[in-house]
């Protein structure tokens, strides 16, 4: 997904995996700098360069081989990396406000993501990958302790960082108020609430959130939801994982709006 004309942030990084390698080629909104495959990877790695929509930049040679060791010196330990890496900069950052410009003028139904007080990279990026895969139009997380975009991240994600705008918010609270104005109805997730996900009858837009795995939503964020609702967990374990809380909520709510 081709992002605003913000500014980008940060150095840049490696992004590793054939999904995440292969989705940031293909964003013309991406600038990369050298593709480094193992050996014998040689030709697949010209085929992803010569159909790449990003912006190649930098003097450095497009393709670079690299054996384990070379590849253990550039990314994190223990990567699985299945034989691709690519150096690419930072996508520019979206905004809340570019993305509700984005779906003013268009009718139909919206699903955005708000993860409160999540700080593990890796269900972030699985949320991502979730949202990506049921239509979501964005993931809104706090300005204030959200992990940037790291390498765990994006191989989470599977390439999904490409596709889903992942909006960094100094307030949360006064970002869903911003979405009740843009006709979005804010559904929070909780494992005590009385009524189940199912059960509710959400229609157009809907932002639905997630809190941390420890405290939940924060209460000046739970004040803003219209509707607090639970996935239908048993008793003795309640509560999941937020990323595959996410998916179940985001299948849910997928299912309900299709009938």
């Amino acid at each position: 997904m081709a992002r605003s004309g913000r500014k980008t942030s940060g150095t840049a990084v490696w992004l590793y995996g054939r999904h995440a390698v292969t989705a940031a080629l293909r964003n013309p909104g991406r600038r990369w700098r050298r593709l480094v495959v193992l050996p014998g990877r040689e030709e697949e790695a010209a085929a992803l360069v010569a159909g790449a929509r990003a912006v190649k930049h930098g003097d450095e040679a497009a393709i670079a081989v690299r054996d384990h060791n070379g590849f253990a010196a550039l990314l994190p330990r223990h990567a699985v990396h299945q034989g691709l890496a690519v150096e690419v900069e930072p996508l520019a950052a979206p905004d809340l406000d570019d993305v509700l410009r984005g779906i003013a003028s268009v009718s139909g139904q919206f699903l955005i993501v708000v993860l409160d007080q999540l700080s593990d990279p890796q269900n972030i990026g699985a949320v991502l990958r979730s949202a990506a895969a049921f239509g979501a139009i964005a993931v809104a997380v706090p300005a204030r302790g959200a992990p940037p975009v790291t390498e765990a991240l994006a191989k989470a994600a599977s390439g999904a960082v490409e596709s889903v705008p992942l909006i960094r918010v100094v307030n949360l609270a006064r970002a869903l108020d911003r979405l009740k104005g843009a006709g979005f109805w804010i559904c929070g997730l909780h494992e005590s609430a009385p009524r189940l996900l199912a059960e509710l009858d959400i229609g157009g837009r809907i932002a639905i959130v997630l809190g941390s795995e420890g405290s939940g939503i924060r209460r000046l964020v739970r004040e803003r939801c219209d509707f607090l609702a639970r996935l239908p967990t048993r008793p003795v374990q309640p509560s999941l994982n937020v990323s595959n809380a996410a998916a179940i909520a985001l299948y849910e709510l997928t299912r309900l709006r299709s009938r």
